[in-house]
């Protein structure tokens, strides 16, 4: 009868490390999470608390009386008027209108706003000449553009020139701002290695600039999506804002205060793509 051989370890095998163990996070880091979990939820829960609260107060003062219903409407008048506008196609047509030219706006905005910022923060000489155009331009009242975009732009086309108008401004000069305020250290260590002015924009002054360009995205998409509403009140034929001024002139109140609320969802979508657009950059550059 043969001995049967000694069972031995292949060397692949024997070459793996040894499982680490899991870490476990300390007492205090674990009470550190509870304690911002419990604070997260507390405000989820108060903002849902405020909501329900400004709608319960709009319902009772509408439905006692306390405020003119036929002027106030109230939210549980709203659902049959939703219901039916979304039926009929109108709601969805209106809102798409609106969220599209304020995409448009925005990204028209930003993009442009962005390189004329770039522009000047190139050119000290240039910033110096248009520094004082580009405030009187900012501070001028963008609704007076109104008839002279509908006259150049046509209907369609005034609604993005609007949103363009309101929000391109403040994109430069928050942009402009942000790029002065890169580190000097930064940009001399860049220089003295070498690099053209165009590298240290896209490599040092852009990367730098990314708090401040969000800064810029959160302040943008509100901008934009009021100038497309300004837009829509004076020339369009479609969108929410055209829903606002045609419900108030047949004296609907029930439209008008629909497409209102439309909006404020639309801002809240907005909202939270522009913060996980935040938390992604924050976390790549911050």
């Amino acid at each position: 009868m043969n001995a049967v051989p000694p069972m031995t370890m292949p060397a692949s095998a024997a070459a793996l490390p040894a499982a680490t163990p899991a870490k476990v996070p300390s007492a205090a880091y674990a009470k550190w999470l509870a304690r911002q979990r419990r604070e997260k939820t507390l405000v989820l829960a108060s903002r849902l608390l405020l909501l329900a609260a400004f709608f319960s107060l709009w319902e009772i003062l509408a439905k006692t009386k306390v405020v003119n219903p036929m002027l106030t409407s109230y939210p549980s008048a709203l659902w049959p008027t939703f219901v039916d506008l979304l039926h009929n196609g109108n709601l969805l047509t209106h809102t798409w209108a609106t969220f599209k030219a304020t995409v448009v706006g925005f990204v028209l905005s930003m993009v442009f706003g962005i390189a004329i910022a770039a522009g000047l923060w190139w050119s000290r000489f240039a910033n110096k000449v248009l520094d004082p155009f580009l405030v009187v331009a900012n501070a001028m009242p963008k609704i007076a553009f109104v008839p002279i975009f509908y006259i150049w732009l046509g209907s369609e086309y005034s609604v993005y020139g609007m949103a363009v108008a309101i929000a391109i401004f403040v994109t430069i000069m928050v942009a402009y701002e942000g790029f002065q305020s890169t580190d000097p250290n930064k940009i001399k260590l860049a220089t003295t290695l070498g690099a053209s002015r165009a590298q240290v924009l896209r490599m040092v002054v852009l990367p730098g600039s990314v708090p401040t360009l969000i800064a810029a995205l959160k302040m943008n998409i509100g901008l934009s999506l009021v100038g497309v509403i300004v837009g829509e009140f004076q020339s369009a034929s479609e969108g929410l804002g055209f829903l606002i001024v045609n419900g108030s002139q047949v004296f609907k109140l029930n439209i008008v205060m629909t497409a209102i609320v439309v909006l404020a969802l639309m801002s809240a979508l907005m909202y939270l793509v522009i913060a996980r657009v935040e938390h992604h950059l924050a976390r790549r550059y911050g």
